[in-house]
């Protein structure tokens, strides 16, 4: 699955001329020239990285990541900017950008600098066991190195079982992960999910223990 980026641009040239580079690059490239819509685009979309403007209409770049990061997002972030100001990139660093360039962007030093964040980030947030790897601040799973779409919910069952591999997982543990503030699970819903999660994972990977719950060995 290819890396999505947000590009938060209100200069529709230089926004269209940023998609079809990066695009060329591989990766996927959602544009969005206002940053309010870009900011409800994220509550029902993921991406792996934002590009941002800081001069924008509405609200600034800096004020649209701050309001990102109050809400828990983490997603990396690179500023794109014709400011020369010290303090207003000092401003955007202590809301949590991680890197920025300059207008006119070089594009070739554009994708290294992505490539250097992403890769700083999906290092410091993965976890591996095995061939299967999960980003728990992306909220990603990986399988011999290619991302595999999961729900939510299957996220969090895997991520519970690759926190207790080797040892039994209950049932109870398994509803108190799914359904935390609720009653809507049942075993039903359980058993759906653990087939799906033992087609990803290996069924001889994953293992029923009768009338207590599951188990998962992870291949050396």
């Amino acid at each position: 699955m290819s890396t999505k980026i947000l590009l938060l641009e209100d200069d529709l040239l230089f926004a269209q001329s940023l998609e079809d580079f990066l695009d060329e690059e591989g990766f996927e490239v959602k544009i969005v020239h206002n940053p309010q819509l870009a900011l409800e685009l994220t509550y029902t979309e993921k991406f792996n990285l934002y590009l941002l403007d800081i001069n924008l209409p509405i609200m600034s770049g800096i004020e649209f990541l701050d309001a990102l990061r109050q809400s828990g997002d983490s997603t990396p972030a690179i500023f794109l900017t014709s400011y020369q100001d010290k303090e207003v990139m000092k401003e955007g660093f202590l809301k949590g950008c991680d890197d920025y360039l300059k207008k006119p962007v070089d594009l070739e030093e554009l994708h290294l600098r992505i490539l250097s964040v992403l890769k700083r980030v999906r290092g410091e947030t993965k976890q591996c066991s095995g061939e299967i790897c999960i980003d728990l601040e992306q909220k990603r799973l990986y399988k011999n190195e290619k991302e595999i779409e999961l729900s939510g919910r299957e996220f969090d069952l895997v991520a519970l079982f690759l926190h207790h591999k080797e040892k039994v997982v209950t049932k109870e543990m398994i509803f108190e992960t799914l359904w935390p503030t609720s009653q809507e699970g049942s075993d039903g819903a359980v058993r759906v999910y653990i087939t799906r999660l033992k087609k990803i994972l290996g069924e001889e990977h994953l293992s029923n223990i009768r009338g207590i719950g599951y188990k998962y060995e992870p291949k050396p």
